[in-house]
């Protein structure tokens, strides 16, 4: 008996030393008491006093003296670890360490500092800016008709390009120093987003010289007179700039460039001057059709050490600016992913000065970091932009024809199978919208690279979801192309938001977590640093405080998994704070899993991709996760936001779990596969995502006009007029709030078979006739129902027109011949 309660004193105190994340020091006092409480209440007799002194003070000594462990235990460890570390190209170092951490390193730490989120002040649009996104914005949405710039001009109109110009929508990045608008990144997500709501065209116009272009690049690397030369008119739009990097051998590898710049002198403008000839061949450039200035990614090489280093001739990716007019260079010709312009670059010794390089002679080589730090921020900003008016427009509509279309007697959006998609799109855009928000405003402070990997990867994602969705609610009515359809554009572009600024696949991959695993961690990038530089006194410390953290982290995680996260700590009490307490649970659970699956595939993780894709998945829902909860955070802990919060909150849940059951089936180690999920899951899976009753109110909220539909749905462009796609669909949804009771009682008469007649006017009338209906009433139910019918129809088209839409106009048919 007394050694079995020595057994569990051992036990509760290991446990409780871990939990805490006792020192060294603290766990080797521990061992020192123990055993000498042990002999005093005479648990062990003295031989088993001296055995113990034999067996744990030499370890004890070992382990505390730093000499004697670094000689013994870390010099071994050192040499096995260097013996494993996978080689790590330049690109691989540049790409690491671009860019900045931000929130996302919490999740990997395992114990987030809720604090820090709660206090983390998002950016909130300045007057100026939302003056702009009220005036110039909306009066460019005006401008706009995606049927007419996608089927019939092929281009913007002429009024938007000069709208676009004078009101300086290609310079929201460029500093107001330097002639442009110096607005935030949640101000240029939140334009974006407004433009896309009408237009995917003009938003992808729009927001290319705002993400990675010569713009953001002059702003952050370019030399003073550079920056003196260029930015005044790429600010006032007299210069259109594009950039290329991508080719038909290049893509998601960029580090794969085939095109060259080679050192030499060379006759620029009548002088001789030492410069580079450039040759390249770029494809799928944005602008590249109308640009007067191009930015160029390419290798540099250096055969006759020019640039004054005799030894080095292969400077690596360099970035430079010339203009399109230059001797040797092809552009004008264009490709067809939609009516933005889009298309080829090609260049045969192109001969410019060496100033042209971005940053000056100082920069050659750095180009790669430059691309990844301005890839980093940019897609943080304008693929989740247009991700987020995709959506927004999609639940607005999408619940508006939900209430209006009726089939079997019943609005479509009453169905229960309906309303497993409409749920699904209000649960995905109030998920985006708090995703948007925290990651524009972290753009705004740092250059947080793996979090807008993420945004990239997941709001893309949720907007094919959220699209595909509303297609199958729309039917025939979201099919057919034509100037009533409020769908069709965005859907025809996801390829587009997909494959851009980083491959979806790719990005899921081999990026979010492969990436995130070494920036985030406390200890594994200063490890290989420590490592690379054969400094093993550095590497001893870093690594007996890792030791440290993953056994505090696999206390608090099988902690956590037992008493279900009650015990983790949530900064809020309500509704929210038992989401918090999951969040903490499986960021603990992320930290142990990480250093585990690290310590044992090291560099085989790479290519592992299905595993790292998992944790990456992890990762991420940790990191919308607890976007959701800062969001509901920040807009009031509100009673209407409390069911779109639990179907969020119980998704995201849900989605942790399956991605840890993936990665626990499919470790390549079975035994510590198995170990792991009892860590994580010592009670089994408990997450089974929303229930039917949830989902069944988030399908009435969407049909619902409230303060929180226009909340959700705000700052998109919703037609001013009927004869707008959105502004018919929208007008009729509103028409319908107003009759919906006197409607019912005329929908419910016609059933019953009450309703005299064939048309809606007699039966109409037969109502009237019978007392059912007053005069007036039946006057409303006839406009409503003229304005529903209407707002139901899809576009048909003259023969003339299709064969030659510039020289036959459409004429809209309303109120087509029809039964009632």
């Amino acid at each position: 008996m007394t050694a079995l309660i020595a057994i569990l004193v051992a036990l509760a105190a290991a446990w409780t030393l871990a939990y805490r994340g006792a020192s060294l020091m603290t766990w080797s006092a521990a061992v020192i008491v123990y055993f000498a409480l042990l002999a005093l209440v005479g648990a062990i007799a003295w031989p088993g006093v001296i055995f113990a002194t034999v067996v744990f003070v030499p370890l004890l000594v070992l382990f505390n003296v730093t000499a004697l462990r670094r000689r013994w235990v870390s010099k071994p460890i050192f040499a096995g670890f260097k013996a494993v570390l996978p080689p790590m190209s330049e690109t691989e170092r540049e790409a690491l360490e671009a860019g900045s951490t931000w929130w996302e390193t919490e999740m990997f730490r395992g114990k987030p500092d809720w604090q820090y989120l709660l206090d983390f002040k998002r950016t909130r649009l300045t007057d100026e800016e939302q003056s702009f996104l009220d005036n110039e914005t909306e009066q460019l949405c005006d401008l706009l008709d995606e049927w007419e710039i996608t089927h019939e001009l092929k281009d913007l109109p002429q009024a938007a390009w000069d709208h676009i110009r004078e009101h300086r929508f290609f310079a929201m990045l460029i500093p107001k120093e330097h002639g442009g608008l110096g607005f935030s990144a949640v101000a240029q997500s939140t334009v974006v987003a407004k433009i896309a709501s009408r237009s995917l065209t003009a938003a992808v116009t729009v927001m290319v010289p705002n993400s990675l272009g010569p713009g953001e690049l002059l702003t952050h690397y370019g030399t003073k007179a550079q920056q003196e030369q260029w930015l005044p008119g790429l600010a006032q739009g007299t210069e259109i700039p594009c950039f290329g990097l991508t080719g038909p051998e290049v893509g998601s590898d960029a580090g794969a460039l085939p095109d060259t710049g080679v050192v030499c002198r060379g006759t620029y403008n009548g002088e001789d001057v030492l410069g580079m000839k450039l040759t390249f061949s770029k494809r799928w450039i944005t602008l590249a059709p109308v640009a007067t200035v191009i930015g160029l990614a390419f290798k540099l090489y250096d055969p006759e050490g020019l640039l004054g280093d005799a030894d080095k001739t292969d400077y690596g990716i360099t970035c430079a600016l010339i203009r399109a007019d230059e001797p040797g260079v092809e552009i004008g010709r264009r490709h067809c992913p939609g009516a933005f312009m889009n298309g080829p670059i090609y260049g045969k010794d192109v001969f410019v000065p060496l100033d042209a390089i971005i940053g000056g002679q100082d920069k050659a080589g750095g180009g790669w970091r430059m691309l990844v730090e301005c890839l980093s921020a940019g897609r943080g900003i304008s693929l989740p932009a247009l991700s987020s008016a995709a959506s927004k427009v999609s639940y607005r509509m999408t619940g508006a024809f939900g209430r209006i279309r009726r089939q079997f007697k019943l609005p479509v959006g009453k169905f229960e199978g309906v309303q497993e998609a409409t749920a699904r799109i209000s649960g995905l855009n109030y998920k985006m919208e708090a995703a948007r928000i925290l990651t524009a405003s972290g753009v705004d402070q740092c250059t947080p690279s793996v979090v807008t990997a993420m945004a990239k990867y997941h709001m893309t994602e949720w907007m094919r979801i959220i699209l595909n969705d509303a297609m199958d609610v729309h039917g025939g009515r979201g099919i057919q192309q034509g100037p009533r359809n409020y769908l069709a554009a965005s859907y025809q572009q996801i390829p587009v938001a997909i494959t851009v600024e980083g491959a979806n696949i790719l990005t899921r991959s081999l990026m979010i977590f492969g990436q995130g695993a070494i920036r985030c961690h406390p200890y594994v990038f200063p490890e290989m640093e420590a490592a690379r530089a054969d400094d093993l006194n550095e590497f001893d410390t870093l690594l007996w405080s890792h030791v440290g953290h993953s056994v505090n982290r696999a206390a608090r995680t099988l902690t956590f998994g037992l008493s279900g996260a009650i015990t983790a700590k949530a900064p809020v009490t309500g509704v929210a704070a038992p989401y918090y307490r999951q969040m903490e649970r499986f960021s603990s659970a992320l930290a142990i899993c990480s250093d585990v699956t690290m310590g044992m595939l090291g560099g085989e993780l790479k290519r592992k991709e299905l595993l790292s894709a998992r944790l990456g998945d992890v990762l991420s829902e940790l990191y919308f996760g607890t976007a959701t909860l800062k969001y509901f955070y920040d807009e009031g802990e509100l009673e209407a936001d409390i069911p779109h919060l639990h179907y969020v909150m119980q998704d995201s849940l849900a989605k942790i779990e399956q991605a840890f059951d993936g990665f626990f089936r499919n470790f390549p180690n079975a035994f510590v596969g198995g170990a792991l999920r009892f860590l994580v899951f010592p009670t089994g899976l408990a997450h089974k995502g929303p229930s039917d009753a949830l989902i069944n109110r988030l399908g009435e909220e969407i049909m619902e006009p409230s303060a929180f539909r226009d909340r959700l749905s705000a700052n998109i462009h919703i037609g001013k007029d009927y004869k707008s796609a959105t502004g018919r669909m929208e007008q009729t949804f509103n028409r319908l709030i107003e009759v919906e009771p006197v409607y019912d009682i005329f929908f419910k008469a016609v059933a019953k078979g009450q309703a005299d007649g064939f048309t809606v006017d007699e039966r109409l009338a037969s109502c009237v006739d019978q007392g059912i209906l007053t005069e007036d009433q039946a006057r409303q139910v006839k406009e409503y129902d003229d304005m529903r019918y209407d707002a139901i129809l899809t576009d048909a088209f003259s023969k003339e027109y299709l064969l030659n839409p510039l020289e036959n106009t459409h004429e809209d048919q309303r109120l087509e011949t029809r039964v009632a």
